[in-house]
């Protein structure tokens, strides 16, 4: 989480001149400053290693902690999603509401669901022109398919995927629960990994044409360190991060991976690998070692994975078309399908589902980094707009629960703060259950222990319950590029900030004390929401970032599961039955720009994210400086990689802009970075082919 650093002034101190160029002092030698960084990086683990004494911290009593509802995790089905067969009068009274169905929401009896998956999924309900295929809607087809007798099977194409393990784990669970109604469900791929085949392996049956490229050979993270590239153009990191793993500041302050970071790192890859292990195995019918050893042998003739079983047969798309004519009994020139485009505008409850009950859940969405401020794009969370669904939701008295969905890595400490502290006034009328997606880490974590229960997916990475903060001091680059500033400046600490030169000793002081009183802050309410001692959460905090399965060992998460799962917590905090019918309201929608329409929808990378800021600052007529600055607070790396670009350009335009990202105080896990990163390069080296059958999903 990056804490954010107030600027002091005292009308009485004299003005003082700074200058800073082409003419200025020789800046300290490079192996000062490199032992300089050294003594800082252990620095932090030592200062990071012993608590402080706590600070007194009052979290407000929720109705779901006086009621007793910590049984209620007990009282959960061990199927969080369980496919019940439509009685008789059900399927009547579906066959009479798609008979007055809209003439655009009708279809020929007997079709297939066809839906293509590829690049990122959305978490938040998309709008009404964006082309992005949002989680909420995708699990909302699987559903409504398995009940609608229209629907013969479903056939998903799989593309290269951008998005998290947890995500995929939700739309496993919701293809499991559409196999349960006996129907068909094919995945055809051309290009798979790791993620691609994970999803696929759910489905019944799996195709892919003779000369595909799968490649299942297991899993690898990296640790990305920039220390000698900052070096060699004259920029020296100031940074303080209190919690040994807190890994963002080992990027800019080391050359190779600490021991706590490889630890947790490692932790994270265990159970990634074993957890990929263990569900395709479960999905084909193998043992955990045929799968290991099928991973090992490397394969890649397409012929040996289908003797090995692991795919179901080897066809070129319009084979599988006349596949499914022979299970659709469509014509010889005609296949019924139906896409994801026209399915998922029909109504949930026209098949029974989210229907009736004079109560609702409400679901709010948040995603993206968490940035100060208000008026954020869909790939942002800003503390203006969530308070103010949080405060619609607190007079709606329809609303009897709330499921707090996030996806986020962290960001700006203050809005994180507003938010925890908002989320706890309305728990205290209505119970709020976080659910957490791919990452609920640093900020995103502050969020969710404000909250009456916490459900994570086993792979949902979440925790780092930490602090990075700091500055880039560029006094060497502006020599070495000729560039000349001069600062006037009134208070003792108005320059505390400048990144035209580095911390003095008292400066160093207070920057080092308040990124110590940030991170208590954190800790000490993350004990007091989850009811343990400032001790207790010393040890899993210091900025380790946990998979959901390990988390929910150490009492940072209540229960596995997805939305489902919450909302059935949801219910049960609120005094209703689980087979109690209530209305879930999906209450967040993503704010699609026409930026976004131009560049193809809203499903962009964390760099493409922070581009569209910056493209939409300069746009609504800020300079270049502004528009770093928005982006600051959303992630440090990719910023950083900006001022590299603009040292080595060595342009003037490119110096100016320096100094937004010299004071920029932002942070991320590196396990998130490296998944951006890896990602972003996996949709741009296997661009997928157009194909007749999968035009329309």
């Amino acid at each position: 989480m990056a804490a954010t650093m107030p600027t002091t002034a005292a009308a009485a101190r004299p003005v003082l001149i700074t200058r800073q160029g082409a003419g200025s002092r020789k800046p300290a030698s490079h192996a000062a400053r490199a032992t300089r960084l050294v003594v800082r990086a252990q620095q932090d683990v030592d200062n990071a290693a012993t608590p402080q004494a706590p600070a007194a911290v009052t979290v407000p009593e929720t109705p779901a902690q006086e009621n007793g509802a910590g049984s209620a995790v007990e009282m959960l089905p061990e199927r969080e999603l369980e496919y019940v067969e439509p009685s008789g009068g059900d399927k009547l009274w579906t066959s009479l509401r798609l008979i007055s169905a809209l003439p655009w929401r009708r279809f020929k009896k007997g079709s297939a669901l066809v839906l293509k998956l590829g690049g990122a999924i959305a978490e938040q309900p998309q709008g009404r022109f964006s082309s992005t295929v949002s989680l909420p809607a995708l699990c909302d087809c699987l559903k409504k398919a398995a009940l609608d007798p229209r629907v013969a099977g479903v056939v998903i194409k799989i593309e290269p995927l951008a998005c998290g393990w947890a995500k995929l784990q939700e739309v496993r669970r919701h293809i499991e629960y559409f196999r349960s109604s006996g129907k068909f469900c094919m995945a055809y791929m051309e290009r798979a990994g790791e993620k691609e085949y994970y999803l696929a392996s759910a489905c019944g049956e799996i195709y892919a044409p003779p000369s595909a490229s799968v490649s299942i050979r297991g899993m690898s993270v990296a640790g990305t360190f920039l220390r000698g590239a900052l070096e060699k153009v004259g920029i020296e990191p100031e940074v303080r991060r209190i919690g040994k793993y807190k890994s963002a500041g080992d990027q800019l302050l080391r050359e190779d991976m600490s021991e706590p970071q490889r630890e947790q790192l490692t932790a994270l890859l265990d159970d990634i690998y074993d957890g990929f292990v263990a569900d395709v195995a479960a999905s084909l019918g193998k043992s955990q070692e045929e799968v290991i050893a099928f991973m090992d042998r490397g394969e890649y003739d397409m012929e040996a994975v289908k003797a090995a079983g692991f795919v179901t047969g080897l066809v070129y798309e319009c084979e599988l078309e006349e596949m499914l004519k022979k299970r659709t009994g469509g014509k010889e020139d005609q296949l019924p399908t139906v896409g994801y485009s026209k399915y998922k505008k029909v109504r949930p409850s026209t098949f029974g589902i989210n229907a009736g009950g004079k109560k609702a859940v409400a679901v709010v969405r948040t995603s993206g980094a968490i940035i100060g401020g208000s008026g954020g794009t869909g790939a942002t969370i800003t503390a203006a707009d969530v308070i103010r669904q949080l405060r619609g939701i607190k007079k709606n008295k329809a609303i009897a629960a709330v499921v707090l969905r996030i996806d986020s890595p962290g960001g700006d400490a203050l809005a994180s703060d507003l938010m925890w502290r908002e989320i706890q006034e309305l728990a205290k009328t209505k119970p709020v259950i976080a659910s957490m997606a791919d990452v609920a880490a640093s900020g995103g974590y502050y969020m969710a222990m404000a909250c009456s229960k916490i459900v994570a997916e086993t792979r949902t990475i979440t925790g780092s319950i930490g602090v990075v903060t700091g500055k880039f001091n560029l006094a060497e680059l502006y020599t070495k590029l000729g560039y000349s500033k001069e600062v006037l400046s009134k208070g003792k600490w108005a320059q505390l900030l400048s990144e035209a030169k580095p911390f003095s000793e008292e400066e160093a002081a207070l920057f080092d004390a308040s990124a110590m009183h940030a991170y208590e802050s954190f800790r000490n309410k993350a004990a007091a929401s989850r009811g343990m001692t400032v001790e207790a959460t010393q040890e899993v905090a210091q900025g380790r970032v946990w998979s959901g399965r390990r988390a929910a060992t150490i009492g940072l998460v209540d229960s596995l599961g997805g939305v489902s799962r919450a909302i059935q917590l949801a219910k049960l905090a609120a005094g209703l039955k689980l087979d109690d019918r209530v209305r879930v309201l999906e209450v967040s929608r993503a704010k699609t720009s026409p930026l976004q329409l131009i560049t193809g929808g809203g499903g962009a990378s964390l760099s493409a994210t922070l581009g569209m800021l910056l493209l939409q600052s300069l746009f609504n007529g800020g300079s270049p400086s502004q528009g770093a600055m928005a982006t600051g607070a959303a992630a440090g790396a990719p910023l950083l990689m900006q001022a590299l670009s603009a040292a080595m350009a060595g342009s003037a335009a490119g110096a100016e802009a320096l100094p937004a990202a010299g004071a920029v105080r932002a942070e991320m896990p590196d396990i998130v970075v490296e998944g951006v990163a890896s990602q972003a390069l996996l949709a741009a080296g296997c661009a997928p082919s157009s194909s007749p059958l999968f035009d329309d999903a």
